[in-house]
């Protein structure tokens, strides 16, 4: 992870494209040659991607994902969550499976991915982000170590006007910080769908939630605590890279700076002990 650039491999996915029919056949093609050699019908790893309104990020996402190096059986799954563009399009011209959720939200979309995925092992990711070739083994490795049901991973920003790399990494550096103090006692919430795994076998017992919520992949890390550990992945073959966008909601980084510090500072000693058991399907992000 470097201050001032991104990975070189990054480069290679960051297709100009703005629409579904702006991109060439060619591109597809050579994608799929990809996929061809990873995707097994018989997978022990299911990745799950939630799409909306994702017809050209979905695309730079799974060409990075079917660079994936690793001798496991994979699948990769991803649902289309209502979309109202293109995203159905581009998924149909990928040689990958894809479902469709009509219920809005995270929760349900990554609920019914688990309910047809085939692996023992399910790792999520997301639509706008770019995934290392090592990521699938690293990830998978964490979740073979005995008594863990969990893992996660770290992420990283790709930069763009007004977020410029070396500003970005001082947040991550933040970012990793705070994820270690939570670690010790509430681990569950450093379990984001940008970089995590499960047991598929535990992930269904306890289920996502099944409505619009932020945090619907915490809420099912946290039940998973019931049969096991959660464990990060500290590793950088786990890393992921994606663009500023959320950041970006805040105007700019001085004020996704001062927010994140701000919530953090005000939750730092609740989250120095564990959390009560409670209902995580009805509960509230109050």
């Amino acid at each position: 992870m470097s201050i001032f650039s991104v990975p070189d491999w990054i480069g290679q996915y960051n297709f100009p494209f703005i629409f579904f029919e702006e991109i060439p056949d060619q591109v597809f093609d050579s994608i799929n040659s990809d996929l061809d050699k990873l995707v097994s019908n018989t997978p022990e790893v299911s990745i799950l991607i939630s799409a909306w309104n994702e017809e050209v990020n979905i695309l730079r996402c799974i060409a990075a994902l079917a660079k994936t190096k690793t001798s496991l059986p994979v699948e990769i799954i991803v649902i289309n969550n209502n979309s109202t563009d293109r995203t159905q399009d581009t998924l149909n011209k990928l040689h990958i499976k894809s479902l469709f959720q009509p219920i809005q939200g995270w929760g349900p979309a990554r609920q019914l991915g688990q309910e047809n995925a085939g692996g023992k092992y399910i790792l999520l990711a997301d639509a706008d982000c770019f995934y290392p070739p090592t990521w699938v083994d690293a990830m998978v490795n964490g979740l073979k170590q005995p008594g863990v049901v969990c893992v996660y991973g770290r992420y990283s920003f790709i930069p763009e006007p007004g977020f410029p790399r070396w500003k970005l990494y001082m947040l991550e550096k933040m970012k990793d910080v705070i994820a270690e103090v939570r670690q010790i006692k509430r681990p569950y919430l450093n379990s984001y769908g940008i970089n995590m795994g499960y047991i598929r076998e535990y992930g269904l017992k306890v289920g996502f939630v099944m409505k619009m919520i932020r945090g619907d992949e915490g809420r099912l890390a946290f039940d998973l605590m019931t049969y096991g550990k959660i464990r990060q992945v500290r590793s950088n073959k786990a890393r992921t890279w994606t663009g500023p966008r959320t950041l970006a909601k805040d105007g700019s980084f001085s004020k996704a700076l001062t927010n994140r510090v701000k919530r953090e500072f005000n939750r730092f000693f609740k989250i120095l002990t564990p959390e009560k058991p409670h209902d995580t399907k009805t509960s509230s992000n109050d």
